[in-house]
């Protein structure tokens, strides 16, 4: 009997697929609250719509794109990253377009390791980053994110043979799945690791204006001698509820990029040139804007509305800085697993177990703000009128 790659057995889909499947059961007896992928629930902005139902008009529209991005793309990347974080990008070299920040993250790995290196990921963190490193057949090493730190990783705990072996650490931050921020101090001690032990540092910066109560979080390149160490991804997903249009890009050290445009070279072309020219002028309207981003405000305003909900309910959390999830942690006695498949069974309430982001991620549930605010407040009522909160794991 055929078998697929040993690669696969490392990806942690299982339990996705699990929650999907037991979700439309649950939905033929009853109402469901689907808070568990961070899939936007809104379309772009009108004039976001309105330049690309005018750019798929225009002769050339459907040719093939340059990899790297169009000239006019790379531009408004670099006047972007001026306006938005006082960093300065050559758009010859150090932009370079992408089919989803995911899409980069899974093909950098490819890039920079062989079989036997390893990376420096977090845990828990996004499955991509230590999905990408078992497919490119290296080996991570978990950094663990714990809440006494902040959420930070604590480099000086990582052993010198494994910093010594490690071809690049990944960082996120705002943070997905514990909604964790970081600041410009920590990005320059991460930068002083890297350059003692010789590693890249990868930096997603997919929630860069998904940020509220007026934080604005920082890019890792504003830190000092950053762009001698690393670069960032970012995307248009969230912050321009673009996710199905899959435009994004990495930003930074040339060189670092150069190995990562080879592999995407051989592997695909550039995104549809209509959704570039979408993306061109989503960044000239945000700049416009004064950085007053009303997607933000809209998961600020789901943030408040959740949380307080749960608090009358007796599930009292930290309110995040910035994402579109709270990290959640579950009643005493629950495992991750154990209590998101109660909540489903019993509240209809489809949540992701923390588990599934790393070891570190037991004993949360992360909890996705993509409802309008009057289905979230109805999901924490359905939590609360479950008695999941108070009831012991297995009775």
């Amino acid at each position: 009997m055929r078998q697929p790659s040993r690669r696969l057995q490392n990806l942690s889909a299982a339990i996705f697929s699990e929650m999907a499947a037991r979700k439309k059961e649950v939905a033929q007896k009853r109402p469901v609250y689907d808070l568990s992928i961070g899939s936007p629930d809104q379309p772009p902005e009108g004039r976001l719509l309105a330049t690309l139902l005018d750019a798929v008009q225009q002769p050339g529209a459907f040719g093939y794109a340059l990899s790297e991005g169009t000239a006019a793309f790379r531009q408004e990347v670099a006047r972007w990253y001026r306006y938005r974080f006082g960093v300065e990008l050559a758009p010859d070299g150090e932009v370079h377009s992408l089919m989803g920040s995911q899409d980069g993250l899974a093909h950098f790995a490819w890039a920079w390791t062989d079989p036997g290196d390893m990376v420096l990921v977090p845990d828990p963190g996004y499955p991509i980053y230590e999905g990408s490193v078992h497919l490119a057949g290296a080996i991570p090493y978990r950094m663990p994110l714990r809440a006494e730190n902040g959420y930070l990783p604590k480099l000086a705990d990582i052993p010198e043979e494994i910093a010594a072996r490690s071809k690049f650490m990944i960082l996120n931050y705002p943070n997905n799945p514990v909604s964790a921020v970081a600041t410009v101090d920590f990005f320059e001690e991460v930068v002083a690791f890297a350059k003692r032990h010789g590693i890249i540092v990868v930096h997603d910066l997919a929630y860069s204006e998904m940020a509220f109560d007026g934080y604005r979080p920082p890019s890792f390149l504003q830190a000092a001698g950053a762009k001698d160490v690393g670069i960032e991804f970012n995307s248009f997903s969230k912050s321009f509820n673009m996710a199905g249009c899959r435009m994004a890009y990495v930003v930074g050290n040339s060189e670092i990029i150069k190995p990562l445009a080879v592999v995407k070279s051989h592997i695909d072309y550039g995104v549809f040139l209509p959704v570039q020219e979408m993306a061109v002028e989503a960044l000239r309207m945000d700049r416009e804007a004064g950085g007053s981003n009303s997607v933000a405000s809209v998961y600020q305003e789901r943030r408040d509305v959740l949380l307080e909900a749960l608090a009358e309910a007796g599930w009292v959390m930290e309110p995040p800085k910035a994402t579109m999830f709270v990290w959640a942690p579950v009643p005493t006695g629950w495992t991750s697993r154990a209590f998101a498949l109660a909540l489903l069974e019993e509240a209809g309430v489809v949540v992701i177990p923390g588990s599934v982001f790393g070891d570190e991620g037991e004993g949360y549930v992360r909890i996705a703000l993509v409802q309008s605010p009057e289905v979230l407040r109805q999901a924490a009522r359905s939590i609360a009128a479950s008695g999941l909160l108070t009831k012991q794991a297995g009775v």
